[in-house]
């Protein structure tokens, strides 16, 4: 790793090959880990084909992932079905495993949906634009799992950037304090926009934790791997009564923060060529490669399949049809109600002015 500081929990090597952690391990099948490909390979073609949609003014605004599968994929493998993620606008390989369709990730950024996709069916939570939000909104579910007598965990999504938000940190108080079953994950790709993560402190991330009372570790956010097994010790620990956990996966963004970013105005050309060589996909097709899991008519078989996928989405995506004007009061409550009502009348008699002008 480029910065001396960091420490990270590590099972696999940039180069591909198995190492042993005294803490942490985890034993798959072949099967498991030809999925863990098959995830990264086509979450990242889902971002690959989102941005050149955006790009073609098909989307309005596209946050990529590029660089940052294994820190998705890993974490949210590790959960349980009735474990519930909160993510922020970036966490596409997290709503991929959650069973999220690729036309439903996209279609908010389309503009044609206020949120995507059913929460309580992908347990799973729409995208959060506003910083830090869903880490409070995570913690609060964990806090109502925990008074149902439940075995759920919640697991809150957040970049560094966040780290500095009061909401964050006011999530960490509350969820120490109640023992909330909650895992804060927190995706340092190194650059909060155009501010580089080192300015916000002087220490790791992960270290912050203490200061609140519960444990933090550092996870090699490319190693999809390393990334699986603490995740699954943090939501165990969660799970049995043990309280929070904050897991730093320690990665990098290797795109733009969203599509109106320029990040060659604030980041050297060098630092992106290092990270390329911790390509996370790169790393277990090295490692299934050498072990003999896959072979290449199997990685072929995915880049088809991601083909198809792409095909399917660029597709999707000028077919979908916007929603009309007045249903945006259809969800307001859940049941009938008068102002409501008449709000929607107003406007439908708004729009029919124009139709009687000849507009």
């Amino acid at each position: 790793m480029a910065d001396e500081r960091v420490s990270a929990v590590q099972l696999l090597t940039p180069e591909g090959q198995r190492v042993a952690h005294p803490e942490y391990d985890i034993n798959l099948t072949d099967a498991e880990l030809r999925g863990l490909y098959r995830d990264m390979v086509l979450v990242r073609r889902i971002d690959t084909e989102a941005t050149a949609l955006q790009r073609q003014g098909e989307l309005g605004l596209w946050a990529p992932c590029l660089g940052q599968e294994a820190a998705q994929v890993g974490s949210a493998r590790a959960m349980a079905p009735n474990d519930f993620a909160f993510p922020t606008f970036r966490e596409h390989g997290v709503t991929w495993c959650r069973g999220v369709a690729a036309l439903d990730m996209l279609a908010i950024l389309r503009g044609i949906s206020n949120g995507g996709w059913d929460p309580s069916l992908h347990r799973c939570g729409p995208y959060s634009i506003v910083i830090g939000a869903q880490v409070l909104h995570g913690v609060g579910y964990a806090m109502g799992v925990q008074f149902d007598g439940a075995e759920d965990v919640a697991v809150t999504y957040f970049g560094d950037g966040a780290m500095a938000q009061g909401d964050v940190n006011e999530a960490f108080v509350f969820a120490a304090s109640f023992s909330a079953p909650v895992v804060f994950f927190c995706q340092n790709n190194q650059w909060a926009i155009s501010q580089p993560s080192d300015r916000q402190g002087n220490i790791q991330l992960y270290e912050r934790a203490n200061g609140f009372g519960f444990p933090g570790v550092q996870v090699d956010g490319n190693d999809v791997l390393a990334v699986l097994a603490v995740t699954k010790v943090a939501l165990e620990r969660a799970r049995s009564g043990n309280g929070p956990t904050l897991i730093e996966a320690y990665t990098y963004r290797m795109g733009a923060h969203t599509t109106s970013d320029d990040p060659t105005r604030y980041r050297l050309a060098g630092e992106l060529e290092t990270w390329r060589l911790r390509d996370p996909i790169e790393r277990l097709k090295a490692y299934l490669a050498r072990q003999g899991i896959a072979d290449r008519s199997y990685f072929d078989q995915i880049e088809q399949e991601g083909e198809k996928l792409a095909e399917q989405i660029r597709d999707g995506v000028r077919a979908m049809v916007p929603p009309k004007p007045e249903s945006m009061f259809d969800d307001v409550y859940s049941e009938p109600h008068a102002r409501i009502d008449e709000q929607r009348a107003e406007m439908l008699e708004y729009l029919a002015s124009f139709e009687d002008a000849g507009g």
